[in-house]
């Protein structure tokens, strides 16, 4: 089907979901353990607010805001190839062990080198990268031990389950050994919380994201032939193994890069994926777009929340989304009749 024709037919749920984010980008400036009226924010972005509304708006909650919507979309798109990969709608990076590995390394870096100024982590620049090392690793083995003739999605869901359990042993391991100040850092970075909230954060994970989400959209054709049998994409001159290894170090690059500035997020990549396909089919052309804007309407939510509902304590988006992700993947599996794309 043409990209084109696919969008037409979803533009209904996807402007629904533009103006969601609109909607919850506009209160959740606006509100906080400092509320901000919707004519004060007007006069602040025009240059005419307080000195005290232009660092709770333009150093606080902005770049927070922008950091969440991006690590949205990107988780969502990472779970969206994954799952298409496997063609299991239980894949997810945070239930596959992708997260983990790329917080595992995250968390390694600190072990090794601190955060403190003047270190190599000093720059969050350099946290993506380090995420997207081992993200790539854990997705790699989860590959290589899943492979039987061919990408098995019960074994990929029990493969990567296991390599879940290994990290999260493996970090907690890491954090008896780290330094207090940096253990507090890593034990933050492990709740899910946005804690690279400042505009550094923002530049660092930006150019991932305009790089990967455009190129997690170019490969849509590629994603909707491999859910047909493998002879199919094969007789259409489609190199799958190729595409498939490929498609699984966008999936990590789009995991890790977000892992490294949002911390450990989970069921992002399971909710967004799943409820697009719901809302507009299995068609990759349009389902890649409304996947993204679901997961960075649910990020931006969840942090809207987590900042509001016990304030002026914060609840870590991470543990927000995990409430309303774990009973929706309990319903997912007490409904799920088969491994593939049937849920």
């Amino acid at each position: 089907m043409d990209w084109k024709l696919a969008l037409r037919q979803s533009k209904t749920w996807l402007a629904a979901f533009v103006f969601l984010i609109m909607a919850t980008f506009i209160l959740s400036l606006s509100t906080g353990v400092m509320p901000i009226r919707f004519s004060e924010i007007l006069n602040t972005l025009a240059g005419s607010g307080t000195p005290r509304q232009e660092l709770v708006l333009f150093q606080l909650r902005l770049p927070r805001m922008v950091i969440a919507m991006l690590i949205g979309a990107g988780l969502s798109l990472s779970g969206s190839i994954l799952q298409g990969l496997s063609r299991n709608s239980l894949a997810d990076p945070g239930i596959l062990g992708i997260n983990a590995g790329a917080g595992l390394a995250v968390v390694f870096s600190i072990y090794l080198f601190g955060q403190e100024k003047g270190s190599l982590l000093s720059e969050p620049f350099f946290l993506p990268v380090f995420a997207f090392i081992g993200a790539l690793a854990i997705a790699a083995l989860i590959y290589r031990f899943s492979w039987k003739g061919g990408i098995d999605p019960e074994r990929l869901l029990l493969v990567g389950l296991g390599f879940n359990a290994l990290c999260g042993a493996l970090l907690m391991i890491l954090q008896l050994k780290m330094d207090p100040k940096d253990f507090q850092q890593a034990a933050i970075w492990l709740t899910g919380s946005i804690w690279g909230t400042g505009w550094p954060y923002v530049w660092a994970l930006l150019p991932w994201i305009l790089i990967l989400i455009p190129a997690a959209f170019y490969k849509a054709r590629t994603m909707n032939l491999l859910q047909f049998k493998q002879e199919v994409p094969v007789a259409l001159g489609l190199k799958v193994e190729s595409e498939r290894r490929l498609l699984l170090c966008l999936s990590a690059a789009l995991a890790g890069a977000c892992v490294a500035v949002g911390g450990g997020i989970a069921f992002i990549g399971l909710l967004a994926p799943h409820l697009a396909r719901r809302l507009c089919g299995p068609n990759y052309f349009s389902s890649l777009p409304l996947s993204a804007l679901i997961g960075a309407a649910l990020v931006l939510m969840a942090d809207m929340i987590g900042k509001n509902l016990l304030a002026p304590a914060d609840i870590p988006v991470g543990i927000v989304i995990s409430v309303i992700g774990a009973p929706y993947l309990i319903f997912m599996l007490l409904t799920r009749k088969g491994s593939g794309m049937r849920v």
